[in-house]
């Protein structure tokens, strides 16, 4: 019999920039040095964050999201947490903050997750310059939704102990706990680039910087208090299958240019029976010449463009694999097989040449939001006529594209995009992540 999922808590906020991730991650590292067994994940299409987590408390971090993912999916994943003494979800942007149009389960904000899963909110407020005044917001956010379970908050940025004092003052009028006050701590803050923070695998000193946080939320917060208020409700789906793989040997480039795809596929296509073997481009390595398929993720190429035009036994590899068997490129990947390649500074560096496509990171330009796409071809196993479910987040533009369009795409009000993505031969690409299939 598997064990039962144990109760839970989602760490949220207003908006971004608040501090919620720093917290989330001293939370976790603090129960791990207490002995316990916690289990992390995180709201919504994040690439970034959930190596973070795994790499503070021990335990791979998984994805949810109620717009992308159907409620059986959802519960199946959380059965991740079986075992665990507790589980931590950190929220996404702010709390009620998604899209206009629904999904299967909701919009893709961190209330609809906590709704459905049952885990008490711990709002993190950034108090910096105001007082009193701090619990008005934090009433607005316990009050909006008489359904969404709320633990109590955690103040951030406190500048002293009058400040604190007067913070407490004003949240014990509104009726509502304070589980813990942090400090003003500049020297914590974690450093980032145009995607959010920098990865995991680049942070300078990472396991000294987790202790440290992990000693400021020991220090600052009732973790006793928190553990209490955690709960939950048992999953009332029968866990979906994971998404089909697309071949049964996958060549997945993963490095620091290549590190942008949600565990939930790789852990997914493993228990489908298909073999995952990892190659690094920057390390000039070609993909496994016995793989079935080639799969670059998403990433940071636009850093290392340089490194990927001159790693010729990774090029060469690509181009014999893409003769005889499918490529497919997300993002990053997708930039990787076209022509070429042109970075912040404007110099252009040549790529793979599967594709007619350049792309441009001198001709900034957000590109942000779900995708729901309809495959005019396939990709691997996954046949034309396949409807899937993604995210976009890149700053690159299109300079050139010659070649057949992979998919109608749209967005998540249902307006079609012409990022279509691109397709030659068996080779294809899009600009979105893959999240999983929709029904």
């Amino acid at each position: 019999m598997m064990p039962p999922v144990p109760p839970g808590l989602l760490v949220a906020a207003p908006a971004s920039g608040t501090g919620k991730t720093t917290v989330m991650l001293g939370l976790l590292r603090a129960f791990a040095h207490q002995g316990l067994r916690v289990q992390p994940f995180k709201n919504g299409p994040d690439y970034i964050d959930p190596a973070f987590h795994q790499a503070a408390c021990g335990r791979a971090s998984f994805n949810l999201d109620s717009w992308a993912m159907a409620p059986a999916m959802l519960h199946g994943l959380a059965r991740q947490g079986a075992g665990a003494d507790l589980i931590l979800a950190e929220g996404s942007m702010g709390l009620f903050d998604g899209v206009a149009k629904a999904g299967e389960t909701g919009n893709g904000a961190s209330a609809d997750l906590a709704r459905l899963m049952g885990w008490p909110v711990v709002l993190v407020l950034d108090v910096s310059g105001q007082a009193q005044s701090a619990a008005a917001t934090a009433l607005g956010f316990a009050r909006l939704d008489p359904q969404l379970p709320f633990a109590g908050v955690i103040l951030n940025r406190v500048a002293s102990p009058r400040h604190e004092s007067l913070l407490r003052a004003g949240m014990e009028a509104a009726g509502l706990r304070v589980l813990g006050a942090l400090p003003r701590r500049a020297d914590l803050s974690l450093p980032e680039r145009h995607l959010g923070l920098v990865q995991a695998m680049e942070h300078p000193d990472l396991d000294a910087t987790l202790d440290t946080l992990a000693t400021l939320l020991r220090d600052h917060v009732d973790l006793d208090a928190l553990r209490a208020a955690a709960s939950g409700q048992a999953p009332d789906h029968t866990p979906s299958p994971p998404m089909p793989p697309p071949a049964q040997r996958i060549a997945v480039a993963r490095d620091a240019a290549f590190s942008f795809l949600y565990p939930h596929l790789l852990q997914g296509w493993q228990a489908a029976g298909a073999q995952i073997l990892p190659f690094s481009p920057l390390a000039d390595e070609a993909p496994n010449a016995g793989a079935d398929l080639v799969w670059l993720p998403g990433g940071y190429p636009e850093l290392h463009a340089g490194r990927i035009a001159a790693a010729q036994t990774f090029l060469s590899g690509l181009r014999t694999h893409a003769q005889t068997r499918p490529v497919h490129g997300e993002c990053g990947g997708y930039m990787v097989l076209g022509e070429a390649l042109i970075d912040k500074a404007g110099t252009s560096h040549a790529m793979a040449g599967l594709l007619g496509l350049v792309t441009s990171h001198a001709r900034r330009q957000m590109h942000l939001g779900y995708r729901h796409a309809r495959l005019h071809a396939p990709i691997g196993a996954l046949p034309a006529g396949t409807a899937l479910r993604g995210h976009e987040f890149h700053y690159s533009t299109i300079v050139e594209q010659r070649d057949e369009p992979l998919a109608r795409v749209e967005d998540a009000n249902g307006a079609q995009l012409p990022e279509t993505g691109s397709r030659r031969g068996m080779v294809t690409g899009t600009f979105f992540h893959l999240i999983g299939a929709a029904t």
